[in-house]
């Protein structure tokens, strides 16, 4: 399917038969499609400040992306195969109009022609309700859908036409529709009975969900591991916790990171509370090894505490490749765009709530008793008394039961087509100026 530019570029019969998809099911009928252009079409006034601006709607359209319903459950399919059959129609239909900005930055307040194409692009996947018509006007309506458009990409929901959300909106329709296929083929693997309780860490999303009998209990963002060291996909069960962790530096790190800041400061290690132990569990003095040399056959071993690599937490799961989920003292990592920074092991936000959650079927256990040890530095290893079955799953495009589609960068390069990795892992989404 070729892009196209504008709303001219957009014919009439296209724009009918996508129009169908706004607010209503794929397989809406011609009748409601030309209800749906007619709306569209003759709403005039949608734009005009002095009467069509709404503050709230933005955020209602944001928050309405959030859903308990997790995703992999009996539903999953089943969902994932109503969102197929919406992009096959509008793919079917031509697919939506390419938005090009050019040099001018697409906000609330804004008034340009372009403004004309971006509602047409966001009309199209329901995003933008009918009644905001057709103006030129960036207005609360615009705002509000480009916000929703953003929640389901996982991208900041801030309304700005920045890079990132420019490109997943360019992304053709049949290209979405080939993302949903391979997807729904991952979703088919999983039984409908995953456990009562059971953990899943979605990769491409970067979030982790605790969930109970069908319903998200409690959902976390994540830092998951770099192309180069990736996540690994796992089906296992959670059988420990440990609060107060020490940290054991991989033989990588202590070769490329460890060694060289030795060299440049030699207080490093006790800055830092790393110990060096040798095969036989005695300490050994930094002072006594040549830091110019090869790195030492010893452990490096991180003492319990702030600076601890794992901050307070370690969850461990059964699994061949050395990984777990734990805190992190580097709180920041949760608030960039994408969170694809770590070694293979996955950081939680809020591990705290997580850990609760996993001990609350283990006696002797709860917040207040966790906190307390928490507050001692303690090392303190606790086994689950029941093992909590954990998914990681590689899951980039998926439909909820409500209708609504959701699509994540292809971190992994998994998903066959090169315009799904959107180069996210840079940092912050950077305006179009």
């Amino acid at each position: 399917m070729s892009k196209k530019n504008g709303i001219e570029a957009l014919s009439r019969r296209a724009f009918l038969a996508s129009a169908a998809t706004v607010g209503a099911s794929a397989l809406a009928a011609p009748a409601f499609a030309q209800s749906a252009l007619d709306t569209l079409i003759n709403a005039p006034r949608r734009g005009n400040w002095d009467d069509q601006f709404d503050a709230k709607a933005a955020s209602r359209t944001a928050t309405a992306m959030v859903s308990n319903t997790p995703i992999l459950g009996p539903q999953s399919v089943a969902s994932a195969q109503q969102a197929i059959m919406q992009y096959q129609q509008i793919a079917a239909a031509g697919g939506w109009p390419e938005v090009n900005p050019g040099d001018q930055r697409l906000q609330l307040g804004v008034s340009s022609p372009a403004v004309q194409a971006l509602r047409q692009r966001l009309a199209i996947t329901g995003d933008l309700p009918r009644e905001a018509g057709l103006s030129n006007a960036f207005d609360s309506y615009v705002d509000g859908a480009v916000k929703r458009f953003q929640a389901r990409h996982g991208l900041p929901a801030d309304g700005v036409l920045g890079e990132f959300t420019l490109k997943a909106m360019n992304i053709p329709a049949d290209v979405r529709l080939q993302q949903l296929n391979t997807n729904v083929v991952r979703l088919q693997t999983f039984p409908e009975d995953l456990g009562r309780r059971h953990v899943m860490v979605n990769i491409p999303a970067a979030y982790v969900e605790a969930v109970e009998d069908g319903s998200v209990a409690t959902r976390h963002t994540a830092v998951v591991g770099r192309l180069s060291r990736p996540t690994h996909l796992v089906n296992s069960k959670i059988y420990e916790v440990i609060l107060n962790p020490y940290w054991t530096s991989p033989r990588s790190i202590v070769e490329k990171d460890i060694m060289p800041l030795m060299r440049k400061d030699p207080t490093y290690l006790e800055k830092n509370a790393i110990r060096l132990i040798d095969g036989k569990g005695n300490e050994v003095a930094p002072e006594t090894i040549d830091w110019n040399g090869e790195a030492p056959n010893l452990m490096f071993r991180q003492d319990p505490g702030k600076t601890n690599a794992m901050a307070s937490t370690k969850i461990n799961f059964y699994n061949k490749n050395g990984e777990y989920m734990h805190d992190t003292p580097q709180q920041g990592l949760f608030n960039k765009l994408m969170r694809f920074e770590s070694s293979g092991c996955v950081r939680v936000q809020n591990v705290r709530d997580l850990t609760n959650w996993l001990l609350r079927e283990t006696p002797g256990w709860n917040r207040q008793q966790m906190e307390q040890v928490i507050a001692t530095g303690v090392n303190t290893p606790i086994k689950l008394a029941t093992e909590v079955p954990v998914y990681f799953v590689y899951i980039s495009a998926w439909g909820m039961p409500d209708g609504i589609v959701q699509f994540r960068d292809d971190i992994y390069q998994m998903d066959g087509n090169a315009e799904l990795a959107l180069d996210t892992t840079a940092g912050m989404e950077q305006p179009v100026q």
